[in-house]
């Protein structure tokens, strides 16, 4: 019974080794490693000890393989992810520059990761408490954001909590159509967890206040966690700010999938029952976690290793 449930895309990277390396030259990559933004998600909620299911597809193929043991290894349910041999399973190379930027090249066209279906039965999600989106979910596929939102319309019905992490990546992006759907997302979520620049493009607003006033506006809005990188993250609620709560510093090799982490993290606090700062530092941790590793979901996440580093930094954020 999956208490955590997301539905978006599942791909594998394959990365460059080193800084400053153009996806234009010749050189050399590192992987695929198993991927994906909502992969990344669920596969940290799996791996801190809660029930998750995804809903997705892959190619009947090596790369779809490997992101599907990966996922069962941590525990996730599977059995919603479509395995067809109509398109191959998607692929993204990432290169990393010094400044902090990153560049993608995706290759999710006709793949089966953006051909799910929302679910004809419940069976087996009837425990569920929350349903996460994330915005790149939603970029590639106008018939795959529909899906997505008719599933989390079926979940809200139910009483399942919706929290959204609108992410956009403009150069996933195929139809502008897109955007009002995002704000359809919007208007359904509970919990909202964008960056800086994500809350702006929502609201409308470019003064931050302005801003955080203006998503406040939705009547279903119970949470803000707006997470502005080495900034850390505040919480707000609709009484104002509630928390305030920095990073945890790592020798970071790699920030692909640390604010996804975060996301899975802050959930499974809130789905613990924990308080509003608890879960914030338990995303914090798994962000700084998953950074400190090479690869999207390579950091080694686990309800132990989330408690050290939040006893380590105690005082710290």
């Amino acid at each position: 019974m999956a208490e955590i449930l997301i539905m978006g895309e599942l791909l594998v990277e394959i990365m460059r080794p080193h800084e400053d390396i153009p996806l234009y030259e010749s050189d050399y990559f590192r992987g695929p490693f198993p991927s994906g933004a909502p992969g990344i998600f669920i596969s940290t909620a799996a791996r801190l000890g809660h029930d998750t299911a995804i809903i997705s597809g892959v190619g009947k193929d090596d790369f779809g393989e490997n992101v599907l043991r990966r996922l069962k290894k941590d525990g996730v349910d599977v059995s919603r992810v479509l395995v067809s041999d109509q398109g191959n399973t998607g692929v993204a190379f990432v290169t990393y520059f010094a400044d902090g930027e990153r560049k993608f090249l995706f290759y999710m066209d006709n793949s089966p990761c953006v051909m799910a279906k929302a679910p004809e039965s419940l069976e087996g999600l009837e425990d569920t408490k929350y349903m996460h989106i994330m915005g790149c979910s939603l970029m590639s596929s106008v018939e795959f954001a529909n899906e997505i939102v008719k599933t989390m319309m079926m979940m809200k019905e139910r009483g399942v909590r919706i929290s959204f992490d609108p992410n956009v990546r403009l150069e996933m992006m195929r139809d502008p159509a897109v955007l009002k759907i995002l704000q359809t997302v919007f208007d359904n979520s509970t919990i909202l967890m964008p960056g800086v620049a994500e809350l702006k493009m929502l609201s409308g607003e470019d003064d931050l206040d302005k801003a955080i006033e203006k998503v406040f506006e939705n009547p279903d809005l119970e949470i803000l966690v707006l997470k502005n990188g080495s900034k850390g993250s505040k919480i707000y609620t609709r009484e104002g700010l509630a928390v305030e709560q920095g990073i945890y510093k790592v020798e970071q090799l790699d920030a692909t999938g640390a604010g996804d982490s975060y996301d899975a993290a802050f959930i499974c606090g809130l789905a613990e029952g924990r308080s509003l700062e608890e879960a914030a530092k338990m995303g914090a941790a798994a962000g700084a976690l998953n950074a400190a590793a090479f690869g999207p979901m390579e950091g080694d996440i686990r309800p132990e290793t989330v408690r050290e580093m939040i006893e380590k930094n105690t005082g710290l954020s």
